[in-house]
C-alpha cells in the first residue's frame, strides 16, 4: 500500500492467501498508478451508486470492465510471472477490460434503437468480453469456476447433444453471444449488478471501519467481555468475529483483522496453532451470516427474491446468533478437554474504559441501522455509513482519521472488491445459461424425484450438492448456482422461498471453510502458522456443529422471523439451541469427560430430532438429550468415588 499510517493503532492486515495464484506486491511508480487508479475507482463508485442517473447495464458493464482492468493488474497469469510488476500482455488485458466495458456504455443506446439486433462489432466486444471475464476468473478466483461455466456455455450450444432430460434444442453461438454481453441477463445480469452497487460500498465502507480503529474497538470489547471465559481468547475470536462480521460481510477480511490479535492469543494459552487458526476460520464464516452487513449473497437473495434487504436482515438474525452459539459450544468443549482457564485480569482491558476512549468507533454501525430499519435504501445507508465513519472518527483525537487513512480506505476497498466482483461477472454465464435452457426447472424436478416427495431427502440432497460445490467456489457463486437450479425444487415442495434460499445461502457461506478451496482457513493458516490443509479440515468439524441450523430454519420459517408468534417463537429458539448443543457434544465427543460411543449416538440423535418441531420429536430429543447426560455424570461420579476409595 502506498500511503503508510502514522501510528500504530490501527494494526496492517495481513496478506490474504487466496486460492488464485497470488497478489502482487507492486512498488515504485507501478504501485502509485495501481493506487491511484484503485482510489478512482471507488470515487466513481461512490458516484455511480449516490448521484449518477446512468441506465443500470451501463453501470453494470463500466463496475466489471474496471474491476477485470484492476484484476488483471493485481493478478499474475502464472506461478512463474513478475509477483511486482505487471507483464506488457497484463496492461494489454487490462486496457481491453475497460474497452468492453465502455463499448456497452456508447453504444447501448444504438443498441436499442436497433431493437437489440447485433453488428459485427458487438460480437467482437462479446467474444472479448467472454475470454477475459474467464481469464480474470482463473486468475481472481481459481480455475473451478471459469471451468464450471464453459460448460454451462457448451450446455447451452449443444444441448440437442445431451440425453435424456438435460436435452434442448440447442442455441446459436451468435444468440449465446447476445444473450451474455448485450443484455442484462449475463454477465451484466442480477449478481454483477449487486456487486456494481451494495456490495461494492458495503465493502468501501467496512475499509473505513478499519481505517478509524473500529477493529481494535472490536477486539478490546470482546477480550473484555469474554478473556474471562474458560476458552480465553477463542471464545474472545468468536465474538470479536461475529462483531466484525456485522460490518465486513468477507470471511477473509474478518480473519485477517481479527485474527492478527485473536491467533496470538490462542496460541499462548495452550491452544495449537492449528486449532487455533481453525477457531478464528470458522469464527469468521459465520460473519457472512450476521446482519446488518452480511456477504455479497445476500444483497442478490434480495434481489432474487425481489424483497427489501431489511427483510433479509431480520430473517438472518437467529441463523447468525444459532451459528456463532454451534461455534462457542465447541471451542469451550476443547477448552474444558485440554483443561484451559480464562485469561489473567491484567492482562484483560476494563470494559469501561473501552467504551469510553473508543466506543464512538461503533456509532456508524448504528447509523446504518438506523437507516435501514427506516426503510432507507441500502445503498443510500452505506453512502451515509462512510460519511459517518469519518465524521464520528474525528470526535476524538486518536481515532481521528487522516487524509492518508481516507485514501488507503478507498484504495484497499477497490482491491477487496476486485474478487467478488469478477466471481458475480462470470457466475452470470451460468445464470444465464440457466435462464436460456430452463435448467434449473429441470434439476428441480429430478431432485424432487430422486427425493421420493420427502421434504428431509431433498433437504439432504441440496445441501449435499452445496458442499460440492463450495469444494471449488467461493460462497457467493456457490449460493448464486445453487440458488439457481435447486432452490425452485425446495420451493416446489412447499419450503417458504426465503428458507429455500436462505438454505442454499448458509450452505454457500460454509464453502469459505470447505477443503480444498477453504479461503479462510488458509488465510488463518498464514497467520497461526499451521499447515493450512490441517487448519482447513480443522476449521470445517467446528463449522459442522452448525450444519443442522438450516434444517431447523426450513422446517420453522419462524426462525427467520416469519409469522413470528412471540410464545411459540421462544419454544423454538430454546428447542433450537438444545439441538445445537447436543450436535456440539458429538461433534467434539465429550461432555463432563469423554463420551462412550452410545452417548455420542444418543446426543447425535437429540440433536436430529431437535430439528423438526413438534411436541414428540422435541419430547424425544429432550429426553434422549437427558439420557446422554445423566449417564455421563453417573460414569463421571463412580470414576471419582473409585479414585477416593483407592
Amino acid at each position: 500500500m502506498l500511503f503508510k499510517k502514522k501510528d500504530t493503532k490501527k494494526e496492517k492486515k495481513p496478506k490474504v492467501m487466496r486460492a488464485s495464484i497470488g497478489v502482487r506486491s507492486f512498488s515504485g511508480r507501478i504501485a502509485l498508478m495501481v493506487t491511484i487508479y484503485a482510489i478512482a475507482t471507488s470515487i466513481f463508485h461512490i458516484y455511480l451508486n449516490s448521484f449518477s442517473l446512468m441506465i443500470v447495464i451501463k453501470k453494470n458493464a463500466i463496475h466489471l470492465g474496471m474491476m477485470m482492468a484492476l484484476a488483471f493488474l493485481m493478478y499474475p497469469a502464472t506461478r512463474k510471472s513478475d509477483t511486482t510488476n505487471p507483464s506488457k500482455l497484463d496492461w494489454v488485458l487490462s486496457f481491453l477490460s475497460l474497452s468492453i466495458g465502455f463499448y456497452i456504455f456508447f453504444t447501448y443506446d444504438a443498441l436499442i434503437q436497433r431493437a437489440l439486433m447485433p453488428v459485427p462489432a458487438d460480437f467482437v466486444f462479446a467474444i472479448l468480453a467472454v475470454f477475459l471475464t474467464l481469464e480474470a476468473a482463473r486468475r481472481a478466483v481459481g480455475i473451478v469456476l471459469p471451468l464450471l461455466s464453459i460448460a454451462f456455455l457448451i450446455y447451452a450450444r449443444f444441448g440437442q447433444m445431451f440425453p435424456g432430460v438435460l436435452a434442448h434444442r440447442g442455441f446459436s453461438w451468435e444468440r449465446i453471444l447476445t444473450r451474455m454481453y448485450l443484455t442484462g441477463e449475463g454477465l451484466f445480469g442480477v449478481s454483477i449488478m449487486v456487486s456494481m452497487s451494495y456490495v461494492f460500498l458495503f465493502i468501501l465502507f467496512g475499509s473505513f471501519l478499519h481505517y478509524s480503529g473500529t477493529a481494535k474497538f472490536f477486539n478490546d470489547f470482546a477480550l473484555s467481555f469474554a478473556g474471562k471465559l474458560r476458552g480465553g481468547p477463542a471464545q474472545v475470536a468468536v465474538l470479536a468475529s461475529g462483531l466484525m462480521g456485522t460490518i465486513s460481510g468477507s470471511a477473509q477480511a474478518n480473519v485477517a483483522t481479527t485474527g492478527t490479535f485473536t491467533i496470538p492469543l490462542m496460541k499462548k494459552v495452550g491452544y495449537s496453532p492449528r486449532f487455533s487458526g481453525a477457531v478464528e476460520a470458522a469464527a469468521s464464516t459465520g460473519g457472512i451470516l450476521m446482519p446488518p452487513i452480511m456477504g455479497a449473497a445476500s444483497f442478490i437473495m434480495a434481489s432474487f427474491l425481489g424483497i427489501p434487504y431489511l427483510k433479509i436482515m431480520y430473517a438472518g438474525i437467529i441463523p447468525a446468533l444459532f451459528y456463532y452459539f454451534a461455534i462457542f459450544v465447541v471451542v469451550d468443549f476443547r477448552a474444558q478437554k485440554i483443561g484451559l482457564k480464562g485469561m489473567a485480569q491484567e492482562d484483560i482491558p476494563v470494559l469501561k474504559d473501552v467504551l469510553k476512549e473508543q466506543g464512538h468507533l461503533a456509532l456508524p454501525i448504528v447509523v446504518i441501522l438506523v437507516f435501514l430499519i427506516r426503510g432507507v435504501t441500502p445503498l443510500y445507508a452505506a453512502f451515509f455509513g462512510l460519511i459517518s465513519t469519518v465524521v464520528f472518527s474525528g470526535l476524538k483525537k486518536s481515532t481521528r482519521m487522516s487524509l492518508k487513512d481516507i485514501l488507503n480506505a478507498l484504495d484497499e476497498g477497490a482491491r477487496t472488491a476486485v474478487s467478488i466482483a469478477i466471481a458475480c461477472g462470470v457466475v452470470g454465464f451460468i445464470v444465464g445459461v440457466v435462464a436460456m435452457t430452463g435448467l434449473g426447472q429441470v434439476i428441480a424436478l429430478n431432485i424432487m424425484k430422486l427425493s421420493f416427495g420427502y421434504l428431509w431427502l431433498a433437504l439432504i440432497l441440496v445441501m449435499v450438492a452445496s458442499i460440492f460445490l463450495g469444494m471449488g467456489l467461493p460462497a457467493t457463486a456457490c449460493y448464486i448456482i445453487t440458488a439457481s437450479v435447486a432452490a425452485p425444487a425446495l420451493i416446489r415442495m412447499g419450503v417458504l422461498p426465503i428458507a429455500a434460499h436462505f438454505f442454499a445461502f448458509y450452505y454457500g457461506t460454509l464453502s469459505a471453510v470447505v477443503p480444498p478451496v477453504a479461503l479462510t482457513s488458509y488465510t488463518a493458516a498464514g497467520i497461526s502458522g499451521a499447515n493450512p490443509t490441517e487448519v482447513a479440515f480443522s476449521g470445517f468439524k467446528l463449522a459442522i456443529a452448525g450444519l443442522i441450523i438450516p434444517f431447523m430454519f426450513v422446517y420453522s420459517p419462524i426462525l427467520l422471523m416469519q409469522n413470528v408468534v412471540p410464545g411459540y417463537l421462544i419454544l423454538t429458539i430454546i428447542t433450537g439451541l438444545l439441538g445445537i448443543y447436543s450436535l456440539g457434544v458429538a461433534n467434539e465427543n465429550y461432555f463432563r469427560s469423554p463420551l462412550k460411543i452410545y452417548e455420542r449416538l444418543l446426543a447425535l440423535a437429540a440433536a436430529l430430532l431437535l430439528v423438526k418441531p413438534g411436541y414428540l420429536t422435541d419430547s424425544l430429543g429432550i429426553s434422549l438429550m437427558a439420557l446422554f447426560i445423566l449417564s455421563n455424570l453417573y460414569r463421571n461420579k463412580k470414576s471419582r468415588e473409585k479414585l477416593q476409595n483407592a
